[in-house]
């Protein structure tokens, strides 16, 4: 029987002729290509994000209006999550990419056009437009996040690869609200959207950087399986489980804070502090991680942070002043901060090389029907007890849930 293709061999080119595999050839010029990519089309997404809805209010439209149209941003990922990393592991990287950014950037030309009409066409057009950006925008963060995996010759450089491609969504969701802002105070709606549109297109200029991959073992692939087999690569489903618990908990800041903050007569400025130091402090700890990746292991630093979590959420209604909250906010970015790049490693070690794309679109599914379905849990439940109890609640669970984590180390 013949040999695996290797993952990084080069495609459609003879063995003779293969360059080195990629984790050799310039890893740090493809990285920041990577990290490059992921930032033109998250701003893009990210700009569409914010400008979208405030068109339709300004235009008079329902709150339930907005909602749903913002709905529709994380509802494409959930449905075209797994073609898209199928995609990635049957294609490699680069015909994939330019998938994505004909996509997205077909979304953003939706929205430039409804800009000239009006009515149920114009609410139309931006519905199809976000849905649009969410599917680019998705099918190019699996294939780069598969790519980036493929740089690294161990768990230790994937930990640093991750934390450095995980800055790209939080300066993505500065740079394309902000930009695209300054843009509709100055010249209006159709001229942000023009510009949104390039924003997906600057991928393709990185792109020229990374060297032409070929399907990860695709010589390897069975003839018969299903997606839901994978579930079944030992300790997968756990990390899963680890990783909703932890997303949950982001998702529970982002819609808590702004409840408790307003029960206790903080300003919006005051809670957009708060809001931004948790940003911060994510940013932050995953500049750090990369000089600190050769001390840290993926399984303790997830106990850690679980158990961190849990700890601040305890505390967070218990917070005496606005200050308070805003050391809480630092103090969880820390933990859930050094999340990402930890179950990335885990994630690329627990599924064989030719599944990649897939496991990665079972944790962007997992992640986006959370952030679609929590919210609406977390207004019911927050209306009938109060933020406090939420938070307690959640944090409670997550601390419990650091024995999952626990049992990880079984699976490595």
């Amino acid at each position: 029987m013949a040999d695996p293709v290797p993952s990084a061999a080069i495609e459609s080119t003879p063995p003779s002729a293969a360059p080195p595999p990629l984790h050799t050839a310039r890893s740090g010029r493809v990285l920041t290509a990577l990290v490059a990519g992921q930032l033109g089309m998250h701003s893009a997404m990210a700009g569409l994000r914010m400008a979208a809805p405030l068109q339709l209010l300004r235009e008079g439209q329902s709150a339930w209006t907005v909602g749903l149209l913002l709905a529709l941003f994380a509802l494409a990922p959930v449905l075209f999550a797994l073609p898209a990393g199928r995609l990635a592991d049957r294609l490699g990287y680069h015909r994939p990419v330019y998938l994505a950014v004909a996509v997205a950037a077909s979304g953003c030309l939706l929205a430039l056009a409804s800009t000239f009409c009006a009515g149920p066409l114009h609410l139309g057009l931006l519905c199809a437009a976000a849905m649009a950006t969410g599917a680019g925008a998705n099918l190019g963060m699996l294939t780069i996040q598969r790519t980036a995996g493929l740089t690294a010759r161990d768990s230790t450089e994937r930990v640093r690869v991750f934390s450095w491609l995980g800055v790209a969504p939080s300066f993505s969701n500065v740079i394309g609200p902000v930009t695209t802002g300054l843009m509709i105070d100055a010249f209006g709606f159709r001229a942000a959207f023009a510009l949104l549109l390039l924003m997906p297109l600057s991928t393709l200029l990185s792109a020229r950087a990374v060297p032409h991959l070929p399907p990860a073992g695709s010589a390897v692939r069975g003839p018969h399986h299903t997606a839901w087999d994978l579930l079944r690569a030992p300790g997968l489903q756990r990390l899963l489980v680890v990783n909703w618990l932890l997303s949950m908990c982001w998702d529970v800041h982002t819609f808590a804070v702004p409840v408790l903050g307003h029960e206790r007569g903080f300003s919006a400025s005051t809670i957009g502090l708060i809001l931004g130091s948790f940003t911060l402090s994510v940013t932050g700890v995953r500049l750090v991680i990369p000089w600190m990746a050769h001390r840290l292991s993926e399984i303790t630093v997830l106990r850690c942070a679980m158990f961190g979590t849990g700890v601040v959420f305890a505390l967070y209604p218990l917070a005496p002043n606005a200050w308070a909250m805003g050391g809480l906010a630092l103090l969880l970015g820390l933990t859930l901060g050094s999340v990402q790049p930890m179950i990335m490693s885990m994630l690329y070690h627990l599924t064989p090389d030719h599944r990649h794309g897939e496991a990665l679109a079972f944790r962007s599914m997992a992640l986006n029907m959370s952030s679609t379905a929590m919210p609406l849990i977390f207004g019911a439940t927050g209306t009938l007890v109060g933020a406090a109890v939420l938070f307690w609640v959640v944090g409670g669970a997550v601390g419990a849930g650091s024995w999952v984590a626990r049992r990880l180390a079984a699976s490595r």
